[in-house]
């Protein structure tokens, strides 16, 4: 087996919206760099996510310098959204969470609800450092997160997902496997480790970052969602049910706290500190 080694790194602008995958990022104490700073809202300001509309996979979001977005969608002309000024913040609600945010340019709310055909509103994390804590039985005091579900970043492993694809092709829905690992929309892969070693990993570095893995990553109903047709399924959660139930929850991958700063890249070492 080869030495572990960081595979592939993957970042969502927006969160639930399809992104990039980049050779290389920049590790901030929330995340990485430009990852789900920014967040869809419904009338209620609640997030709104493919949970709910899971046309939001065929969108795509750009970074572009300086923090900007372009928005692309079928049956939409690009749209490029800037950093809102600083200015009045709105409470907005990532499930059990209340998070100030700036409202983005009103064009981008026209643009997502002539796309999903529902109101809508674009929102950006001004100042992440402040703005989210993370649950705090995971935890240290003052770590926070953006957008993204509830942990900076998400870990997964090329070898977990061929064990998972194996057990799918002997289920009752082995026509719809294998499954690609976008279904999982993680921010680091990683090969040349075992299946489901994950679940034993409590500290890890990529490259010269240290990590600290906080939990196990329940999954929900967007991974049954084929990322290139907005299309469902029944995997993997069928599958994972039956394989993977840790209690009530269903798990694929792992949650990671960064405990360091830096860059890091498609090919750095990877390694188990504990």
């Amino acid at each position: 087996m080869p030495k572990p080694a960081l595979r592939s790194i993957h970042l969502y602008p927006v969160k639930s919206i399809a992104g990039s995958g980049p050779g290389e990022a920049v590790v901030e104490p929330w995340g990485l760099a430009g990852d789900r700073r920014w967040l869809l809202v419904d009338a209620e300001r609640r997030q709104l996510t493919q949970r709910q509309q899971p046309a939001l996979a065929l969108a795509h979001a750009q970074e572009l310098p300086g923090g900007a977005l372009r928005l692309t969608a079928p049956g939409r002309q690009p749209l490029t959204v800037e950093v809102p000024a600083s200015g009045e913040t709105l409470p907005v609600e990532v499930w059990k969470d209340e998070v100030e945010a700036v409202p983005a340019d009103p064009a981008a709310a026209e643009w997502f609800r002539g796309y999903l055909g529902v109101e809508c509103r674009l929102m950006y994390l001004d100042a992440p450092e402040k703005r989210r804590p993370i649950a705090p039985d995971f935890c240290t005091p003052g770590d926070t997160v953006s957008f993204a579900d509830g942990f900076p970043l998400l870990l997964t492993t090329s070898s977990s997902l061929d064990a998972l694809n194996s057990l799918i092709a002997q289920g009752d829905h082995a026509d719809e496997g294998p499954l690609p690992m976008d279904r999982f929309r993680p921010n680091v892969v990683v090969d040349g480790t075992a299946p489901w070693a994950e679940d034993g990993w409590r500290r890890v570095r990529i490259g010269e970052v240290d990590f600290q893995v906080a939990k196990p990553c329940a999954r929900c109903v967007v991974t049954t969602t084929d990322q290139r047709t907005a299309e469902r399924g029944k995997e993997p959660l069928r599958t994972l049910a039956r394989h993977r139930r840790f209690g009530d929850r269903l798990v694929f991958g792992q949650n990671l706290i960064p405990r360091g700063v830096g860059t890091i890249r498609i090919g750095d070492p990877f390694e188990i500190l504990g």
